[in-house]
């Protein structure tokens, strides 16, 4: 509002100016026409200004009721459209779940093992990877390829079982069987099938191995892994102990470090300890032999608990660490599992305990007794009884 540009006094002077007024009724009649006017007001004035108070409260608070009423609406059915959104968000976490397991390696080893494909490591269900004399029986055959891993520093044996067909000699399966081997999907280095010919000589026992001229095998580093392939090959798939080298027919293979050599004698060398390998990409080891020999099982034992990181090799008995009593009786390895309060039952101590029975049988022991343990059973392993050495190592299928 805008302010008056009037002084007090000048207001003061203007009233005085202005004409008198006087009134000549009685003061009683005014007071009554005054209490006359209060009442009639009291009387009509009052319903319509409740009408119209109600009408403006209504005019202002019909928006409000009606946008509550939206926003109610509106909120349920935003909450069925949640609803319906969260529904179909578990569908796709259920859906994207099932999927992960699928993928998972924890998940998709326990199924690869059923079927002998590479195993999975931590699976609940855990399973031998090592081959057992129930498991051959009768018409099948062991055999075993010592296959080098993608750097081409050590030897892996992988192990097969194949139909034994009559009249066919083991070292013909071994030769038919080189070329169906999946090193690459195992994870090891792509090496067979060999360019050569292998031969049995039975009247010295001994095997003739045949290259052709173009052969790299006798170049850098292959030529070491070509060499102990072959003799570690012929020692686990047969009794010979002698290797006659020829290079298309004619005595002696020539290698860059060696020269010419025209024989090798099998050394069926024992006393090795078993670590871990895992390939690249994968959570589940090989059982894989040391280069070096022990003199007694213990030794090994105790070198197992340590890497060898130069070759790749892992601790093969941490989940069973510590290991007690450590002691042989008439081919029988007795050992105490006491105090061990944490053992697990799973993948991984499955193939710790396997390690042990794979360097156990290096040291020519048939059997393993547990004592103290706080797991009646590893896997299908029953620690309550004697559990016998394994046939061979790192069971896979070709078919």
């Amino acid at each position: 509002m805008k302010k008056s540009e009037w002084s007090d006094r000048e207001l003061e002077e203007l009233l005085r100016l202005m004409p008198k007024i006087q009134d000549h009724r009685d003061p009683r009649d005014i007071y009554q026409n005054v209490s006359l006017k209060k009442r009639k007001t009291k009387s009509w004035m009052l319903p319509g200004i409740a009408a119209a108070a109600a009408l403006f409260l209504f005019f202002i608070l019909a928006p409000k009721l009606m946008d509550s009423t939206n926003y109610s609406h509106d909120k349920t059915q935003e909450q069925k459209s949640s609803g319906n959104q969260d529904m179909k968000l578990a569908d796709k976490r259920d859906t994207s779940m099932i999927a992960l397991q699928k993928d998972d390696p924890a998940v998709a080893k326990e199924n690869s093992l059923k079927t002998g494909d590479k195993p999975e490591l931590m699976s609940t269900n855990s399973t031998k990877t090592a081959i057992y004399d129930e498991e051959v029986g009768d018409g099948k055959t062991v055999l075993t390829y010592w296959i080098p891993d993608p750097d081409v520093q050590i030897l892996i044996p992988v192990s097969i079982i194949v139909p034994a067909a009559k009249d066919t000699s083991r070292l013909t399966l071994f030769n038919e069987n080189m070329a169906n081997l999946k090193e690459k999907e195992w994870g090891l280095g792509e090496f067979y099938p060999l360019n050569l010919t292998r031969e049995l000589y039975e009247e010295n026992n001994s095997i003739k191995v045949d290259v052709p001229e173009n052969h790299q095998y006798g170049l850098g580093s292959m030529e070491l892994t070509f060499i102990n392939a072959l003799i570690n090959d012929i020692s686990s798939n047969s009794n010979s102990n002698k290797i006659i080298l020829t290079t298309n027919g004619q005595p002696g293979i020539d290698f860059e470090r060696f020269g010419k050599m025209e024989n090798l004698d099998i050394v069926n060398k024992k006393n090795h300890a078993f670590f871990f390998y895992y390939p690249k990409g994968s959570d589940y080891p090989f059982l894989t032999p040391s280069e070096d020999s022990y003199k007694d099982i213990n030794a090994a034992f105790q070198a197992m608990q340590t890497d060898i990181p130069v070759l790749g090799l892992k601790n093969s008995l941490l989940p069973l660490q510590p290991l007690n009593d450590v002691t042989v009786i008439d081919r029988t390895l007795y050992v105490s599992f006491k105090g061990h309060s944490e053992l697990k039952d799973n993948q991984l101590t499955s193939s710790s305990f396997e390690a042990l029975l794979l360097t156990a049988k290096e040291f020519g022991l048939e059997k393993v007794i547990v004592k103290d343990s706080p797991l009646t059973h590893i896997g299908s392993f029953d620690l309550s009884k004697e559990n016998k050495v394994p046939v061979a190592p790192n069971l896979r299928t070709i078919q």
